[in-house]
């Protein structure tokens, strides 16, 4: 068998695999009534866009169905947003056939932060590059009480360029009730409104009742993305 054989029905290969995934994750969504809202259907448009863009691969297999497939599949994981772990969005991205080389690699552009003070083994080994030895010494100085102190202990090991890009990885969950404007102005994707109203309902006695009064500004799904950021001590 010659090389490029080889390499056409490994190419065939993976391709029918995403197919079924891509199909296998449509019909998982049907059967759990996943489609009752706008906001809920767009996923399956998604991957219903997948699977024509992966099909006019397979029929004519050109450069620019390679960037339509690419598109594709970066819309699937934009639409099947909020991951609320790092481990689901790893979990859909293998799904995705996407092998843990690439994976990696992807995780230094693209990565959903950490909680410093909850995250398992398993998702601090997520971070790029980080092995056994900067494991432990995450782990070592928990409870962080505020990212500043992760700044102050991991310092002690690596120098301000790793520093630097350990932080992009992780975050430590602000005071509802103390936190400063700059704290949670560092919540991704949260601007100076909802800092407003962050405030404005101060003193929070529950968890309960921030998601009551967030939840008339926002999604049920954009309120657990930043609950994830928070804390009420």
């Amino acid at each position: 068998m010659s090389r490029p054989d080889a390499s056409a029905r490994i190419r065939t290969f993976l391709l029918a695999t995403l197919l079924v995934g891509l199909l296998g994750m449509s019909a998982e969504l049907l059967l759990i009534g996943h489609a009752e809202s706008i906001q809920q259907r767009i996923p399956l448009v998604l991957l219903a866009l997948g699977v024509v863009t992966a099909g006019w691969h397979a029929v004519a297999s050109t450069r620019a169905t390679v960037r339509a497939l690419q598109v594709a599949m970066t819309l699937s994981v934009v639409g099947s947003r909020p991951f609320l772990t790092i481990t689901a969005l790893d979990t859909f991205l293998q799904g995705q056939k996407l092998t843990r080389t690439q994976l990696t690699e992807l995780y230094g552009r693209l990565f959903l932060h950490i909680n410093l003070n909850a995250a398992t083994d398993a998702e601090i080994q997520l971070i790029p590059a980080l092995g056994p030895r900067m494991l432990r010494e995450f782990k070592e100085y928990r409870p962080y009480a505020a990212l500043a102190v992760f700044h102050r202990e991991i310092d002690k090991y690596v120098d301000d360029a790793e520093l630097a890009r350990l932080e992009q990885y992780v975050f430590v969950p602000i005071d509802l009730n103390t936190a400063s404007d700059a704290d949670i102005l560092t919540i991704p994707g949260l601007g100076n409104r909802m800092l407003r109203e962050f405030k404005e309902y101060r003193p929070y006695k529950a968890i309960d009742q921030f998601r009551r009064e967030i939840g008339k500004y926002v999604s049920k799904e954009e309120v657990a993305r930043m609950e994830r950021y928070v804390a009420i001590k």
